[in-house]
């Protein structure tokens, strides 16, 4: 019970219907082309403190590193046994966002790909950082941050404390080569709403033609909005600076109930409706305790004490009356009513689930 009144105070602090608040165009939709696009890279991280990666192990850290060495001029014989033991094979990525230039430096990911114990202290020789389409895009390198730790001792045991097989490495990469984008193209902008929606569609539209003009902005679908746009790049951006100020009111959101099965959280939309329904809902509860007794002999018997275990199980059922579920019009009305019947979020789920079935939930639930 209190479980569930918890959700209702979390998520609840205004239940009755209100309009949603207007939200700027930047905030609720891109502009199609302007994107982020993932780079990664392949590399060593030198300098380790002996938690390098096994090269028996590992042997493609090995070969990285022989053929490192090789560029260099320095061969080592096939015969010769290295063992490295302050070298980590580790992946690189980043995320490159639009309109970067070369000479921009990006904030990098490292995490290790063979069995060292840790990066910590560790330094990423230049690893480059590809695309999608194989190209070269920037250049990594640098001294880790990594957050994490571990200690360990002669007997075995260890402790670790976060992740100390992952670093960052802030402004690690440089900036090679741009990614082109059809921003300056001279065709019209194209906003894509994060959710869609055909109500918010129809509001973007409506707002930029208050503002610019008739027919500027035509909705496509319900998740895009097509606008007339200045050719010149410079007017473009003046342009789409005003656009993405603007202010919209968006659609309501559908009614969802959201159940989370890993953490038991449960969030219920604004929306959501009940019909008419009679629920209930019990639990059974076993216990089972085990304790031990000493036998012993009499003073003059012939025997030895023994120790006698003796299990006490135990069940008890919770007893729930039935009760209706009147229609709720509002999600106040549908909380207080799931909370007579006194069930866990993990029961609560349940109960969702069958309201489901019966046809009495009148919403979308989604299970994440």
């Amino acid at each position: 019970m209190r479980r569930l009144l918890c959700l209702y105070l979390v998520f609840g602090l205004s239940w009755s219907p209100v309009p949603a608040a207007a939200e700027r165009i930047k905030d609720i939709a891109g502009v199609a082309g302007v994107r982020t696009n993932q780079l990664i890279g392949y590399g060593l991280v030198v300098g380790l403190d002996g938690t390098g990666d096994q090269t028996t192990q590992t042997p493609f850290t090995l070969q990285s590193f022989i053929s490192m060495l090789k560029q260099f001029d320095i061969a080592i014989p096939e015969d010769a046994r290295v063992q490295l033991k302050n070298v980590a094979a580790v992946a690189v990525h980043a995320d490159l966002p639009p309109f970067a230039k070369p000479g921009q430096t990006l904030d990098i990911t490292v995490s290790s790909l063979g069995n060292a114990k840790s990066l910590r202290g560790g330094s990423l020789l230049m690893t480059p950082l590809k695309g999608l389409d194989g190209n070269i895009y920037a250049m990594a390198q640098g001294n880790l941050v990594v957050g994490g730790f571990g200690a360990a001792g002669a007997d075995g045991s260890k402790v670790t404390v976060n992740v100390p097989s992952v670093g960052r490495i802030p402004g690690g990469a440089m900036v090679e080569r741009a990614v082109a984008n059809g921003f300056a193209d001279g065709k019209p902008i194209v906003l894509n709403l994060h959710r869609a929606d055909f109500t918010t569609a129809r509001r973007v539209a409506d707002v930029i033609n208050q503002t610019l003009g008739p027919d500027v902005a035509r909705p496509l679908d319900a998740m895009s909005v097509t606008v007339d746009a200045p050719v010149n790049p410079a007017h473009r951006v003046n342009y789409l600076s005003l656009l993405e100020n603007l202010e919209v009111e968006p659609g309501m959101a559908p009614a969802r109930v959201v159940i989370n099965s890993r953490t038991g959280t449960i969030v219920v939309g604004q929306h959501v409706r009940v019909a008419p329904v009679a629920v209930t809902h019990g639990s059974l509860t076993v216990t089972v305790s085990e304790s031990i007794d000493v036998s012993q002999p009499g003073a003059l018997a012939d025997g030895a004490t023994v120790v006698v275990p003796r299990t006490e199980v135990a069940a008890e059922e919770a007893i729930n009356p039935m009760f209706k579920l009147a229609p709720g019009p509002t999600l106040d009305e549908i909380v207080r009513a799931v909370n007579q019947v006194g069930a866990a979020p993990g029961d609560l789920m349940a109960i969702l689930e069958a309201l489901r079935q019966a046809g009495a939930l009148k919403a979308e639930l989604m299970v994440i």
